[in-house]
Protein backbone atom coordinates (compact mmCIF):
# COMPACT_ATOMS: atom_id res chain seq x y z
CA UNK A 1 0.00 0.00 0.00
CA UNK A 2 3.05 2.66 0.81
CA UNK A 3 4.47 1.76 -2.71
CA UNK A 4 1.31 2.85 -4.36
CA UNK A 5 0.73 6.14 -2.05
CA UNK A 6 4.39 6.66 -3.21
CA UNK A 7 3.80 6.33 -6.82
CA UNK A 8 0.35 8.90 -6.50
CA UNK A 9 2.84 11.62 -4.80
CA UNK A 10 5.02 11.21 -7.18
CA UNK A 11 2.93 11.94 -10.18
CA UNK A 12 1.00 14.78 -8.37
CA UNK A 13 4.31 16.71 -7.77
CA UNK A 14 5.47 16.34 -11.62
CA UNK A 15 2.20 17.31 -13.33
CA UNK A 16 4.14 19.10 -15.62
CA UNK A 17 5.98 15.87 -16.80
CA UNK A 18 5.23 12.74 -18.29
CA UNK A 19 4.81 10.07 -15.55
CA UNK A 20 4.12 6.14 -15.91
CA UNK A 21 4.75 3.33 -13.74
CA UNK A 22 3.60 -0.15 -15.14
CA UNK A 23 1.96 -2.82 -13.25
CA UNK A 24 3.67 -4.16 -10.14
CA UNK A 25 6.67 -1.83 -9.57
CA UNK A 26 7.26 -1.52 -6.17
CA UNK A 27 8.33 1.95 -5.11
CA UNK A 28 9.98 2.25 -1.86
CA UNK A 29 11.06 4.73 0.80
CA UNK A 30 13.08 7.73 -0.11
CA UNK A 31 11.95 7.18 -3.69
CA UNK A 32 12.31 11.01 -4.93
CA UNK A 33 11.67 12.22 -8.86
CA UNK A 34 12.83 15.77 -9.78
CA UNK A 35 11.89 16.85 -13.20
CA UNK A 36 12.48 20.86 -13.74
CA UNK A 37 11.21 20.89 -17.34
CA UNK A 38 8.70 18.46 -19.31
CA UNK A 39 10.90 15.54 -19.15
CA UNK A 40 9.20 12.20 -19.18
CA UNK A 41 10.10 9.35 -16.56
CA UNK A 42 8.34 5.52 -17.71
CA UNK A 43 9.26 2.21 -15.58
CA UNK A 44 8.03 -0.94 -17.07
CA UNK A 45 6.27 -3.49 -15.28
CA UNK A 46 7.72 -5.04 -11.95
CA UNK A 47 10.27 -2.78 -11.69
CA UNK A 48 11.90 -2.70 -8.30
CA UNK A 49 12.93 0.68 -6.56
CA UNK A 50 14.18 -0.01 -3.50
CA UNK A 51 14.87 2.83 -0.43
CA UNK A 52 16.39 5.85 -1.46
CA UNK A 53 16.04 5.90 -5.28
CA UNK A 54 16.33 9.57 -6.30
CA UNK A 55 16.33 10.89 -10.69
CA UNK A 56 16.89 14.03 -11.67
CA UNK A 57 15.59 14.38 -15.31
CA UNK A 58 16.43 18.47 -16.51
CA UNK A 59 14.40 19.49 -19.75
CA UNK A 60 13.02 17.31 -21.90
CA UNK A 61 15.00 14.69 -21.04
CA UNK A 62 13.71 10.85 -21.03
CA UNK A 63 13.86 7.73 -18.56
CA UNK A 64 12.92 4.90 -19.90
CA UNK A 65 13.00 1.64 -17.97
CA UNK A 66 12.58 -1.82 -19.32
CA UNK A 67 10.74 -4.46 -16.93
CA UNK A 68 11.93 -5.99 -14.32
CA UNK A 69 15.25 -3.54 -13.87
CA UNK A 70 16.06 -3.79 -10.11
CA UNK A 71 17.49 -0.59 -8.22
CA UNK A 72 18.87 -1.85 -4.96
CA UNK A 73 19.61 1.19 -2.22
CA UNK A 74 21.15 4.97 -2.51
CA UNK A 75 20.80 4.83 -6.41
CA UNK A 76 21.19 8.35 -8.48
CA UNK A 77 20.30 8.91 -11.67
CA UNK A 78 20.70 12.67 -13.35
CA UNK A 79 19.65 13.03 -17.07
CA UNK A 80 19.47 15.88 -19.62
CA UNK A 81 19.24 13.63 -22.67
CA UNK A 82 17.59 10.13 -22.80
CA UNK A 83 18.46 7.01 -20.99
CA UNK A 84 17.45 3.78 -21.82
CA UNK A 85 17.25 0.82 -19.46
CA UNK A 86 16.44 -2.40 -20.79
CA UNK A 87 14.31 -5.47 -19.36
CA UNK A 88 16.10 -7.15 -16.20
CA UNK A 89 18.77 -4.67 -15.73
CA UNK A 90 20.15 -4.91 -12.09
CA UNK A 91 22.06 -2.15 -10.20
CA UNK A 92 24.05 -2.44 -6.48
CA UNK A 93 23.83 0.05 -3.19
CA UNK A 94 24.89 3.26 -4.07
CA UNK A 95 25.63 3.62 -8.10
CA UNK A 96 25.02 6.21 -10.16
CA UNK A 97 24.14 7.17 -14.13
CA UNK A 98 24.54 10.61 -15.50
CA UNK A 99 24.49 11.78 -19.32
CA UNK A 100 26.74 14.89 -18.57
CA UNK A 101 30.27 15.75 -17.88
CA UNK A 102 30.94 19.02 -16.66
CA UNK A 103 33.19 21.10 -19.26
CA UNK A 104 36.54 22.65 -17.40
CA UNK A 105 39.43 23.22 -19.87
CA UNK A 106 38.84 26.75 -20.14
CA UNK A 107 41.00 28.03 -17.66
CA UNK A 108 40.33 31.39 -17.56
CA UNK A 109 36.47 30.37 -16.63
CA UNK A 110 35.48 28.94 -13.70
CA UNK A 111 33.98 24.89 -14.15
CA UNK A 112 30.39 26.27 -13.50
CA UNK A 113 30.62 28.40 -16.39
CA UNK A 114 31.73 26.09 -18.87
CA UNK A 115 28.83 24.07 -19.43
CA UNK A 116 28.13 20.48 -20.26
CA UNK A 117 29.18 17.29 -22.63
CA UNK A 118 25.81 15.74 -22.94
CA UNK A 119 25.30 12.17 -24.49
CA UNK A 120 22.47 10.02 -24.38
CA UNK A 121 23.15 6.49 -22.40
CA UNK A 122 21.74 3.01 -23.39
CA UNK A 123 21.98 -0.06 -20.74
CA UNK A 124 20.59 -3.10 -22.49
CA UNK A 125 18.80 -5.83 -21.53
CA UNK A 126 20.52 -8.25 -18.19
CA UNK A 127 22.89 -5.65 -17.70
CA UNK A 128 24.31 -5.71 -14.31
CA UNK A 129 26.41 -2.90 -12.04
CA UNK A 130 27.91 -4.40 -8.70
CA UNK A 131 27.47 -1.55 -5.65
CA UNK A 132 28.96 1.86 -6.28
CA UNK A 133 29.22 2.24 -9.64
CA UNK A 134 28.93 5.54 -11.31
CA UNK A 135 27.98 4.99 -15.33
CA UNK A 136 28.62 7.33 -17.89
CA UNK A 137 28.60 5.74 -20.93
CA UNK A 138 26.47 2.63 -22.66
CA UNK A 139 26.58 -0.80 -21.39
CA UNK A 140 25.76 -3.64 -23.56
CA UNK A 141 23.53 -6.71 -23.21
CA UNK A 142 24.62 -9.10 -20.54
CA UNK A 143 27.42 -7.32 -19.54
CA UNK A 144 28.60 -7.19 -15.92
CA UNK A 145 30.25 -3.99 -14.06
CA UNK A 146 32.53 -4.80 -11.07
CA UNK A 147 32.05 -2.70 -7.39
CA UNK A 148 33.13 0.74 -7.53
CA UNK A 149 34.52 0.83 -10.96
CA UNK A 150 33.72 3.89 -13.36
CA UNK A 151 32.36 3.11 -16.58
CA UNK A 152 33.55 6.25 -18.89
CA UNK A 153 33.03 4.34 -22.33
CA UNK A 154 31.23 1.40 -23.92
CA UNK A 155 31.16 -1.97 -22.66
CA UNK A 156 30.33 -4.62 -25.58
CA UNK A 157 27.68 -7.15 -24.46
CA UNK A 158 28.34 -9.92 -22.31
CA UNK A 159 32.15 -8.49 -21.19
CA UNK A 160 33.33 -8.56 -17.57
CA UNK A 161 34.83 -4.96 -16.79
CA UNK A 162 36.39 -3.28 -13.42
CA UNK A 163 38.37 -0.39 -12.36
CA UNK A 164 38.27 3.42 -12.40
CA UNK A 165 38.06 3.82 -15.66
CA UNK A 166 36.74 0.82 -16.24
CA UNK A 167 38.47 -2.26 -18.87
CA UNK A 168 36.84 -4.79 -20.19
CA UNK A 169 38.71 -7.62 -18.04
CA UNK A 170 36.84 -10.99 -19.45
CA UNK A 171 34.28 -11.74 -22.59
CA UNK A 172 31.67 -14.41 -21.77
CA UNK A 173 29.32 -14.64 -24.13
CA UNK A 174 28.99 -16.64 -27.40
CA UNK A 175 31.80 -17.38 -29.25
CA UNK A 176 30.74 -16.15 -32.49
CA UNK A 177 29.69 -13.01 -31.10
CA UNK A 178 33.11 -11.69 -29.27
CA UNK A 179 34.25 -8.21 -29.99
CA UNK A 180 37.17 -7.78 -32.41
CA UNK A 181 40.55 -7.60 -30.00
CA UNK A 182 39.11 -9.46 -27.10
CA UNK A 183 39.13 -12.83 -28.60
CA UNK A 184 42.30 -13.23 -26.01
CA UNK A 185 40.03 -12.10 -22.98
CA UNK A 186 37.57 -14.55 -23.82
CA UNK A 187 36.27 -17.33 -20.61
CA UNK A 188 37.08 -21.10 -21.00
CA UNK A 189 33.20 -20.80 -21.34
CA UNK A 190 32.70 -18.70 -24.13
Amino acid sequence: MASKGRKVAVRATNLHASVSFGPHCRVGQGFELDIAGTGTFRAGMGVDFRRGFICEIGGDGVVDIGDLSVFTSNMLIQVSTNLTIGKRCVFGQSSMIADGNHRFRDYTQHLLDQGYDFRPITIEDHAVAMSKCTIVADIGRGAVIAANSVVTRPIPAYCLAAGAPAKVIEYFGPPDECPEGLEHLRSRGA
